[in-house]
Order: C-alpha cells, then sequence, then structure tokens
C-alpha cells in the first residue's frame, strides 16, 4: 500500500456507504476488521460489521460529505474528516437515557475516522463524534 492507493480506498469506503451498496462495502473489509464504534464497543470480523450496518439502516438514514482523507507516505494508517446528514427513522435501544424516540429527526454532525490497512483493505476503523451534539439535535428536532 501507498498514500497513493489508500486514498481512493478510503474514498471508495465512503462512496459504497452512500450508495447504499452493503456488499461493495463489507468487500473494503479485512475479515478480521476490528470496528472501534463511537460510543461502544469494540467488534471484530466482517460479519459483526454487517450487523451493525443492518442496525444502523434500521435505525438511521445517513449520507457522508465533505469528506478529507489523510494518509500517511507508506499507506498503513488513513484519517478522514466528514459531515454525516442524518435522519433518525426508529428508536435506537442503545442511545442514552433522555435521548428522544425517533421521528424522522435530521442532523449534521462533524464526525471523523481512523483507519489501518492491510493488504489492500480496511483492517480497522474508529469513528468519532460528538454524541452530546446529536442528542441535542435529535431532542430538538423531536415532534412531541
Amino acid at each position: 500500500m501507498t498514500a497513493t492507493t489508500t486514498e481512493p480506498l478510503i474514498r471508495e469506503y465512503y462512496d459504497a456507504f452512500n450508495r447504499g451498496d452493503r456488499a461493495g462495502f463489507l468487500a473494503l473489509l479485512a475479515e478480521d476488521v476490528i470496528h472501534d464504534v463511537s460510543q461502544g464497543e469494540r467488534e471484530i470480523g466482517r460479519a459483526a460489521f454487517a450487523r451493525f450496518l443492518e442496525h444502523m439502516d434500521r435505525c438511521y438514514r445517513e449520507r457522508i460529505e465533505d469528506i478529507v482523507v489523510m494518509t500517511t507516505p507508506d499507506g498503513r494508517r488513513a484519517a478522514a474528516e466528514f459531515v454525516v446528514h442524518g435522519t433518525y427513522l426508529a428508536t435506537d435501544p442503545g442511545v442514552p437515557p433522555g435521548t428522544a424516540p425517533a421521528s424522522g429527526q435530521r442532523y449534521i454532525l462533524p464526525a471523523g475516522a481512523f483507519f489501518e490497512i492491510r493488504d489492500g483493505k480496511v483492517a480497522r476503523i474508529s469513528v468519532h463524534y460528538n454524541l452530546g451534539d446529536w442528542i441535542a439535535q435529535v431532542n430538538a428536532g423531536a415532534t412531541p
């Protein structure tokens, strides 16, 4: 891997996500991918990531925009900064107490991700965002 091959891989990762191409998205991941879920637990494996995506698709509709990708010269690590444009579709049982139930609230949330690349695949991803900002937006947009 080099920086010139890693950046297109990360861009394809987000393009596949935005297209809703879950099979294409999962194909970019190493079989033993490590996923550090923002505000949550570490999950390991492509099957666990697929379950995470199913959960997310049930509760949220999201589009990733304004993506900036940074890579190390050797291409083994990368980071991306982006903005999540989302809709809260179905109440997620994993959100903190006091968060309004889902009623189609829209949110716009700055976020970032860190990647480790191995053999041309995403071997680790850690996504980070401000949970308090998301809760405030969801609560402000809730219908009574």
